[in-house]
């Protein structure tokens, strides 16, 4: 009876330790808000557009320009960047890249996907991928992992003849992640995210004619915050060690005590 009361205790602290893995089983975290994708991209990493994860971002530029967006990722995600690009009808054959930047402004290489293509003359439009390492929560300083943060996102062409520049094309950019999970979950974090000041602000007293500057941040976060995945399956799997371990030593007790030498099936005491 104690052994049935032993494993039914173990099984509802296993059943308490998955719930909140079930609860946070939603897609990893993105930006809120409901504004519209921006429809136009910056010119340079201080002009970057902002972009939500799942947000399809639209531009029209001309052959040569360079475009900008960002976009946040947070711990645990593996963000991957698309865009495709329009080309006029008459061209010859060009070579489109795409690279991200952190928040530091550090190159990321892309785990996957294809960052560069060349288009032969008349291509009508080309596709660029570009798939992320895991962000980490915590790295070390000399390592150029990715971090949570603002990631800024680069798109342009190289070694455009001079034919080509200045015709119009429309591009299309589209960021996505996959939640990865306690697989890439580490042991540390950072104190704030890499989100670094894309602009300084001047707010002027009205009445003493005091100024003051402040810096503005970029506005995009994880609609529960920075490092709101805190929860990963490394606790279900901790607990789920846990209660094998507790079930194992209720089967080892229960063994042990059966096979004790006092009162043992089968032997007579000494003096009976």
């Amino acid at each position: 009876m104690r052994i049935t009361q032993v494993l039914g205790a173990a099984a509802l602290m296993f059943a308490l330790a998955v719930s909140p893995a079930v609860a946070d089983s939603s897609p990893s975290p993105s930006a809120s808000g409901d504004d519209a994708p921006p429809t136009a991209a910056g010119t340079s990493f201080r002009t970057a557009a902002e972009v939500e994860q799942g947000q399809q971002a639209t531009a029209s530029a001309a052959t040569g320009d360079y475009l900008y967006w960002s976009f946040p990722a947070d711990a645990g995600q593996r963000p991957t960047v698309k865009a495709t690009v329009k080309l006029p009808d008459a061209h010859a054959a060009q070579t489109w890249q795409i690279d991200v930047y952190d928040g530091l402004r550090r190159r990321q290489a892309c785990q996957y996907g294809a960052q560069t293509r060349t288009v032969a003359q008349g291509a009508t439009s080309v596709g660029l991928s570009c798939t992320l390492r895991t962000v980490r929560a915590w790295s070390e300083q000399w390592a150029n992992d990715p971090l949570p943060g603002t990631y800024y996102v680069r798109l342009t062409a190289l070694n455009v003849a001079t034919a080509d520049l200045g015709q119009p094309i429309s591009a299309s950019l589209q960021v996505g992640s996959k939640d990865i999970g306690g697989s890439a979950a580490v042991d540390g974090s950072l104190a704030k995210p890499l989100v670094p000041g894309i602009a300084v602000t001047s707010k002027s007293g009205a009445d003493e004619g005091d100024s003051s500057k402040s810096a503005v941040l970029a506005g995009l976060e994880p609609e529960d915050g920075w490092a709101s995945g805190w929860w990963s399956d490394r606790w279900v799997w901790t607990a789920v060690g846990g209660v094998l371990a507790a079930l194992a030593g209720v089967g080892g007790y229960a063994l042990t005590r059966g096979s004790g030498r006092p009162g043992r099936p089968g032997r007579v005491p000494p003096g009976a």
